[in-house]
């Protein structure tokens, strides 16, 4: 079984333009991003779009060795196809590149945890229902699976979202397992790069915390001390599926 880590990257974010390309602590959250999953020890691989804004994005991908495919802006399900193909993938993890500090650890957990169900009709997350701090978040499907729902799948929202056809189930016999962070509730918190106060409290982590060096049960712990610090974008709303 051949499991590689594909992670979304587009410079044309609406809410915080190139947000991955900002920097914090002398490298961008891409990099940080793309270091930690690194440390999981599975293939990674970027995938972004043609649209010439992302260049820099795989100039940067290049450089630190990362592999990228470009496809579709819009159709992004059609882009983890043709990335699944080219790199012949059996399994897939999906996360995004708006998650500079997230912990290989915990996404090698949800590896394991598909790995032992042995299914290929199974989908693993841990935000099924949310315990792990926004920022943590990653899929285990079997590429097969996504395959087919880049064959049949037609609503805007599947085309966009890349797993929506899994995870809502439309085939009607996947499994959905959900990996629970045995470290308490950290979901009041945002670790992920979605606006400027998000960018604010990342970067503060960074480079007044070390939170590069920091997992998740570390950075659940550094928040819960310092209060001030989830204040800086505990107001921030997460957007809906359909914006």
């Amino acid at each position: 079984m051949t499991i590689g880590i594909i992670t979304q990257a587009r410079a044309t974010s609406t809410r915080l333009p190139a947000k991955v390309l900002l920097t914090a602590g002398g490298k961008s959250y891409l990099h940080h991003h793309l270091e930690r999953l690194t440390r999981t020890g599975l293939p990674v691989i970027v995938a972004t779009t043609t649209n010439p804004d992302d260049e820099p994005i795989v100039e940067l991908s290049t450089e630190l060795g990362f592999p990228v495919y470009r496809g579709s802006e819009l159709d992004v399900l059609s882009r983890f196809a043709g990335a699944i193909r080219e790199h012949e993938l059996t399994g897939v993890v999906r996360v995004t590149s708006d998650c500079p500090l997230i912990d290989p650890a915990v996404v090698t957990e949800g590896v394991e945890r598909y790995r032992a169900e042995n299914a290929g009709n199974v989908y693993v997350s841990n935000c099924l229902t949310r315990t792990y701090p926004r920022g943590m978040d990653y899929e285990v499907f079997s590429a097969a699976r996504l395959l087919q729902a880049d064959e049949v799948a037609t609503l805007p929202v599947d085309r966009e979202h890349v797993t929506t056809y899994l995870h809502q189930n439309r085939a009607g016999d996947m499994r959905l397992v959900n990996v629970p962070w045995d470290g308490g509730d950290g979901s009041t918190y945002r670790l992920t790069l979605d606006t400027e106060d998000d960018r604010k409290l990342l970067g503060t982590l960074i480079e007044e915390f070390s939170a590069e060096r920091l997992d998740c049960a570390e950075l659940v712990a550094l928040m819960d001390a310092h209060p001030e610090l989830a204040a800086l974008n505990a107001h921030v709303e997460q957007k809906k599926l359909n914006e």
